[in-house]
C-alpha cells in the first residue's frame, strides 16, 4: 500500500514538473510584462503544490522505511533528492524571471509607459547619484555581454554553415567522379562485348575455311588412292602436276 502511495506522489510531482517546463518556455515567449507576472504567479502556486508533494513523500517514506529493504530505501531517497534538486533549479529560475521583471520596472534608459511613470519615480528617488550610475554601467555591461554572446552564436552558425557547404560540395564533386568513373566503365564494357563478338565471327569464319581445306584434302588423298588402286579407271582423271603410274613393262624372248 506504500509503495503504491509513493508511486503515485512521484506521479504528480513528475505532470507538475512538465507543467513548470511548458509554462517557463510560454514565458521566454511572453513579451507582455503583465502577463508574464500572471504565468510567474501560476508557476509559483504549482511550485508550492510541488513542495507540499514532496514533503508527502518524505512523510509516507518515513513511514515505509521498516518495511523495505536497505536498497529500496537508497532508491527512494535518492528519488527525493533528485526531486527536491529538481525544484529548486525551478525556483531559482522563477527568481531570475522575477528579478528581469523588476529590473524592466526600473529601467532607466528606455522611456516607461505613463502607467509607470510615478512608480518609477518613486523607486529611483531612493537611489543616489553614484547608485543610478553603477546601475546604469552594470545594465549596459549586461547588454554588452548579450551582444557579445549573440556574436558569437552568430559566428559558430556561420562557421556551421561554410563547414557544411564544403562538405556537400565535397560530396557533389566525389559523386560526380563517381558517376563519370561509371560511365567510363559502362563504356568499356560495351566496347569489349563488341569485341567478343567480332572475335567469336572471326573464329567461326576460321573453323568454316579450315573444315573446306580439310574437306578439299581428303577429297585429294582419295582421288590419289583410288589411282593408285585403278590405274585404268579412266573415270577419273588424272590430277595436274601428279605423273600417272608407269606401265607394266613385257619381256619377250628371242628364242635361237
Amino acid at each position: 500500500m506504500a509503495s503504491e502511495e509513493l508511486a503515485e506522489i512521484e506521479g504528480q510531482i513528475s505532470d507538475i514538473f512538465r507543467a513548470l517546463s511548458n509554462g517557463f518556455q510560454k514565458l521566454e515567449k511572453i513579451k507582455d510584462s503583465s502577463r508574464q507576472s500572471r504565468q510567474l504567479e501560476e508557476l509559483t502556486d504549482k511550485m508550492r503544490e510541488c513542495k507540499r508533494l514532496i514533503k508527502e513523500f518524505d512523510r509516507e517514506l518515513k513511514d515505509s522505511d521498516y518495511k523495505n529493504d536497505p536498497n529500496t530505501n537508497k532508491m527512494l531517497t535518492e528519488k527525493k533528492q533528485s526531486m527536491i534538486k529538481e525544484l529548486n533549479s525551478y525556483v531559482a529560475l522563477k527568481k531570475q524571471y522575477a528579478s528581469n521583471l523588476e529590473n524592466k520596472r526600473v529601467d532607466l534608459f528606455e522611456g516607461p509607459g505613463e502607467g509607470f511613470v510615478e512608480e518609477n519615480v518613486l523607486l529611483a528617488s531612493d537611489m543616489n547619484n553614484q547608485q543610478l550610475m553603477d546601475h546604469g554601467n552594470q545594465m549596459m555591461d549586461e547588454t554588452d555581454q548579450a551582444i557579445d554572446r549573440a556574436k558569437k552564436v552568430v559566428h559558430e552558425t556561420i562557421d556551421v554553415g561554410t563547414e557544411t557547404a564544403a562538405a556537400l560540395k565535397a560530396q557533389t564533386e566525389q559523386m560526380s567522379r563517381i558517376v563519370n568513373e561509371l560511365d567510363s566503365i559502362h563504356f568499356s564494357i560495351k566496347k569489349a562485348t563488341k569485341l567478343v563478338k567480332e572475335i567469336g565471327r572471326q573464329v567461326a569464319t576460321d573453323r568454316c575455311i579450315m573444315a573446306l581445306l580439310l574437306l578439299i584434302v581428303i577429297g585429294v588423298v582419295t582421288i590419289i588412292i583410288v589411282k593408285i588402286v585403278n590405274p585404268q579407271n579412266k573415270d577419273i582423271r588424272d590430277i595436274p602436276g601428279l605423273a600417272p603410274p608407269a606401265p607394266a613393262r613385257k619381256l619377250l624372248w628371242i628364242s635361237d
